[in-house]
């Protein structure tokens, strides 16, 4: 993987729909796509974007 494949909190929000302050406070809290930190820098890899998409489908078809 090279450093241009990872995705920054702008591009993993607009895939998700949500603000990048919710990224910036699951990543607090623990929870939401695995990341790496990239001196200060905080990018997601995409393979990781879509494990975090396919577990919370799972979650869901869990509560019905």
């Amino acid at each position: 993987m090279t450093a241009d494949q990872l995705l920054t909190p702008d591009q993993v929000a607009d895939r998700l729909q949500v603000p990048v302050v919710t990224l910036k406070t699951w990543r607090y809290m623990r929870k939401g796509p695995r990341y790496v930190r990239c001196g200060r820098h905080v990018r997601y890899p995409p393979e990781e974007v879509e494990a975090y998409i396919r577990a919370q489908l799972e979650a869901s078809r869990d509560t019905r």
